[in-house]
C-alpha cells in the first residue's frame, strides 16, 4: 500500500510540477494574442475576469487594489495550471506533446463550456466573440503541449 501511494503522489507532484511550468508559455501566448485584439474585444482575460467575479461574490471587490487583483489573477491562474496539470500523469500514462495539447483543451472544454459557466463565473464561450475563444483555445493548446512535453522529460529523467 506504501508503494502504490508513493507511485501516486510522485504522479501527481510531476503533473503539477509540469502544469506550473507550462503556465508560463501559455500566459506569454495570452499577452501576446490579448494585445492583437481588436479594441471592442479588448477587455479582460478570463483569469481577471474570474478574479473579478470571485472578488464581487465574496464583496471583496472594493477592498482590492488594482496591483492586489493583478496579483491574484497571476496566483490563481498559475495554481489552476498546477491543479489541472497535477492529474496529467494520472490519467496519461504516456506524457507527450500532442496527448498534453489533447488534455489542454480538455481542461479548456471542461472549463469555459463547463463548470465556468455552471457555476455563474463567466459566460460559456459559445457566447464570446470568436477571436477571444480562439486566443484562449490557443492559449491551452500550447499549455498541454508543453505540459506533456515536460511531463514526458521529467518522467524519462526519474
Amino acid at each position: 500500500m506504501g508503494a502504490a501511494l508513493f507511485k501516486a503522489m510522485n504522479k501527481l507532484l510531476l503533473g503539477a510540477t509540469a502544469g506550473f511550468a507550462a503556465t508560463v508559455p501559455m500566459t506569454v501566448v495570452m499577452k501576446i494574442l490579448h494585445a492583437n485584439l481588436p479594441d471592442d474585444e479588448d477587455y479582460p482575460l478570463p483569469p481577471r475576469e474570474i478574479i473579478d467575479e470571485t472578488a464581487k461574490r465574496v464583496e471583496l471587490q472594493d477592498d482590492l487594489s488594482e496591483e492586489a487583483k493583478t496579483a491574484l489573477t497571476f496566483a490563481g491562474h498559475f495554481a489552476y495550471g498546477t491543479a489541472s496539470g497535477s492529474l496529467y500523469p494520472v490519467l496519461i500514462s504516456n506524457p507527450n506533446p500532442i496527448n498534453g495539447a489533447v488534455y489542454g483543451l480538455g481542461v479548456w472544454g471542461v472549463s469555459y463550456l463547463g463548470w465556468l459557466p455552471a457555476a455563474g463565473i463567466l459566460g460559456s464561450a459559445t457566447k464570446h466573440p470568436a477571436r477571444r475563444v480562439a486566443l484562449m483555445v490557443a492559449a491551452h493548446l500550447v499549455w498541454g503541449a508543453a505540459l506533456g512535453a515536460i511531463a514526458q522529460t521529467m518522467k524519462s529523467e526519474r
